[in-house]
């Protein structure tokens, strides 16, 4: 893994533009298509009001952004990701679909370029574990949030019982990276994969994180038998 923040950025943005093409078949793929679901489940913890504007913060593919939309369809959502290539790949899917009151943007998630109190939510998906400073990560979107408003964080996380643990590490570690290397042509960037999981916070000390930083009501629901998590806290 490397130390070094500015290249960490870097790379991670230059990996995502790679592996663009075949993201969202390797996610189907990956989770056993249960991705979607937990998308699901965590556009439903925005409690959103009418009319509501949110934030999908590393929106990628934009998956999140159009579960926002499906669940809160009077909504307005600002996409934003710091790959530009990536962005494209999700503002030509909701085009596609015709999905109006959904916009996109380039951004920095250690820099936002929005006002204080902006949003009346922030969602975002695997976005914590890339974050080359969580805690600026934490601090910008608790920024740009009206207060009182939630922020919902969807994130791979360690499993904690012994034995699953053992497993979903062979899998992650020895599986993921072959089949992810196979089906996007980019074996290094699925070897990155399990090693920004074994650097990142596990679901508890996470939320101590947000709770540091200012969130309150901070908690967390685990899926998929512990390895995923979503955090929910009050900016």
């Amino acid at each position: 893994m490397i130390t070094d923040p500015t290249e960490r950025a870097r790379r991670v943005q230059t990996m995502f533009s790679r592996i663009t093409r075949r993201y969202d078949l390797m996610n189907r793929v990956m989770t056993g298509g249960r991705d979607g679901a937990w998308r699901r489940l965590a556009a439903n913890e925005l409690k959103l009001s009418e009319n509501g504007l949110c934030l999908d913060l590393a929106t990628g593919t934009a998956d999140l952004a159009l579960a926002v939309r499906e669940r809160y369809p009077d909504s307005r959502v600002v996409g934003a990701d710091f790959s530009e290539t990536i962005l494209r790949a999700g503002a030509a899917k909701a085009k596609t679909r015709s999905i109006a009151s959904l916009e996109f943007a380039v951004g920095d998630a250690l820099s936002l370029s929005f006002p204080d109190a902006t949003f009346d939510g922030i969602i975002n998906g695997f976005l914590l574990r890339n974050a080359v400073d969580l805690p600026r990560c934490l601090r910008e979107m608790r920024r740009v949030c009206k207060p009182g408003a939630r922020v919902v964080c969807l994130e791979i996380t360690q499993p904690q019982t012994p034995v699953f643990k053992q497993l979903f590490g062979f899998y992650f570690n020895r599986i993921v990276p072959l089949i992810g290397g196979v089906i996007s042509g980019d074996f290094g960037a699925y070897k990155y994969l399990p090693q920004s999981l074994a650097a990142f916070l596990p679901a508890e000390p996470l939320r101590q994180a947000m709770l540091k930083v200012g969130y309150r009501d901070v908690r967390y629901r685990l899926l998929g038998l512990g390895t995923m998590a979503i955090h929910v806290g009050v900016a």
